[in-house]
């Protein structure tokens, strides 16, 4: 069994956004431990975001789903949600943030990232990315490898994101990852719940 992070991308969205936030939230598979929605939109402005976020949250606030937003920290404490995902020069820069969140993630990309983060106060990473991925194209993958040093570098939850499948989930559990994070292959899916079952 792993956590799911869903990273979202509207961009990507092959239906109404909010319908797929509710698809995503109705996910309940056997070898899911939970699911967590990641509002990573950004794109957007902070003023545009926070209407989003606003939206996301009520969805995933009935359909007992954690939400969990990205980099506009203000936001996130004006909306009381006490769960934020931050790049780590943000962090860097606001080090006094983690003292208004219950978790804090920080996305890594690198061993000594993941330790730097780790001191600072993040409550779990994201490391990537550990395959190929159309989202990365050209950029080689920094592999299993790389997975297992960052997971042996700290002892917070490693999440790996970068081609990220369900066929492959397993390979990055046993590298010591908490769970795995996916984009693309739940914003472009018809059927969430089809997609995580192959």
């Amino acid at each position: 069994m792993y956590k799911l992070l869903a990273i979202t991308n509207r961009k990507l969205c092959n239906k109404d956004f909010s319908e797929k936030i509710q698809d995503i939230c109705g996910l309940n598979e056997k070898k899911i431990k939970f699911v967590s929605i990641v509002l990573r939109e950004k794109d957007l402005s902070e003023n545009e975001y926070k209407d989003l976020a606003t939206k996301v949250l009520e969805v995933c606030k009935n359909n007992n789903t954690e939400c969990i937003l990205h980099t506009y920290f203000n936001v996130a404490k004006e909306l009381e949600c006490k769960k934020i995902h931050l790049p780590l020069h943000l962090l860097k820069s606001n080090p006094n943030v983690c003292n208004d969140f219950d978790e804090v993630g920080v996305s890594i990309h690198s061993v000594s990232e993941a330790v730097e983060a780790m001191n600072l106060g993040a409550t779990y990473i994201i490391a990537g990315h550990i395959f190929a991925t159309d989202c990365k194209k050209g950029i080689p993958s920094r592999g299993l490898n790389f997975l297992e040093a960052v997971c042996n570098s700290v002892n917070i939850p490693v999440y790996a994101i970068g081609g990220i499948l369900p066929k492959n989930a397993e390979k990055v559990i046993n590298a010591g990852a908490e769970g795995i994070c996916i984009m693309s292959g739940l914003m472009t899916c018809k059927n969430p719940r089809l997609f995580i079952s192959k």
